[in-house]
């Protein structure tokens, strides 16, 4: 098991296939994007399916999430969800995307065994969208959608990010939308994940202020907490269910006490929580000739150094230098 210190146990193994991104979405990088890795440093997918093979097999990873970037541009991925889907015990296997050609890929992935995807959707506003991700795409994003779901790609699920004085007004016709198609929508709290490092928490716009905003509207009740487990979602019945919302209150509301994820970035380094600050790495090991059973060990002693939380309230904590398109979601 990928045991740390404290007696979790990580099962939910999150992988960038790629940092590369065809948005420029202010939460995550400046305008002019950054400097990409180079090709030789990225994990092949060879490489990528050896790792996630030793997780599923070795080391007790029951739900394995793709991640970019964004990794739809990662070419070999239908292949890579095809031979994840082929391992026993076979994964969870889920994609979180901005859904740019993903109506094109849906069906494909589908075949390939993907059980579901994340889609990133922060406003319905032409402009707004232009804004905030300094590309004209929302177009092609509500397509990824409706393809996703066209494909049977159940539940879709939104990500939403609301960004104070810009799409925050927008939290209800978010949800309305999502209720109409009948996908599962979250609201996240922005993180201090951008690669600017211009996150404030006075700048945030949080959990306690999304939730009053949407009981103005609806009747909000808190779902079975047990059903939640180790989910980042707090769930919530709307207007008596069946359909529900998210809140994702990571800074707020942290749940770090029930954390299963561990993550892998594109170049192979593990990282034992979202803000860690350090990373062990795999792919050099891997290359150097590492054994399947050293490469567990390696993994192993990465999860047992966890912190007990990611400790943004504390007067020292520091942001990942790495921001969140070259970690991974």
């Amino acid at each position: 098991m990928l045991l740390d210190s404290f007696g979790r146990v990580a099962t939910d193994l999150r992988v960038s296939l790629t940092d590369r991104c065809n948005l420029r979405c202010t939460y995550c990088m400046p305008p002019e994007g950054l400097d990409w890795l180079p090709k030789p440093e990225l994990l092949t997918a060879e490489e990528i399916m050896r790792l996630v093979a030793i997780g599923v097999e070795r080391l007790g990873i029951t739900e394995v999430r793709y991640t970019g970037g964004e990794p739809l541009l990662r070419r070999e991925l239908t292949e890579i969800v095809a031979r994840t889907t082929g391992l026993r015990p076979r994964p969870q296997v889920s994609l979180t995307t901005n859904g740019i050609g993903l109506a094109r890929l849906a069906g494909a992935l589908a075949g390939a065994g993907l059980d579901r995807v994340n889609v990133s959707l922060d406003t319905l506003d032409k402009d707004v969208f232009v804004r905030l991700a300094h590309r004209d795409r929302l177009r092609d994003v509500l397509a990824g959608l409706s393809g996703a779901a066209e494909a049977g790609l159940l539940p879709v699920k939104v990500n939403t990010v609301l960004m104070r004085g810009i799409n925050d007004h927008e939290a209800v016709a978010l949800l309305e939308f999502c209720l109409e198609r009948g996908y599962e929508l979250r609201f996240i709290e922005q993180m201090p994940l951008d690669a600017q490092h211009g996150w404030t928490r006075e700048g945030m716009v949080t959990a306690d202020e999304i939730l009053a905003v949407l009981c103005a509207r609806f009747d909000l009740t808190p779902a079975d907490p047990v059903e939640r487990g180790s989910a980042p979602a707090e769930l919530f019945l709307v207007d008596g269910g069946p359909a529900r919302v998210g809140v994702i209150g990571s800074v707020t509301r942290p749940f770090c006490g029930a954390c299963d994820r561990v993550r892998i970035t594109a170049d192979g380094q593990v990282r034992n929580c979202l803000f860690a600050t350090e990373e062990s790495d795999l792919r050099g090991a891997m290359r150097a000739g590492a054994s399947d059973a050293e490469l567990a060990e390696r993994w192993k002693a990465a999860v047992r150094g966890k912190r007990a939380g990611h400790g943004i309230d504390d007067p020292s904590f520091l942001q990942p230098a790495r921001p969140m398109s070259a970690i991974g979601g």
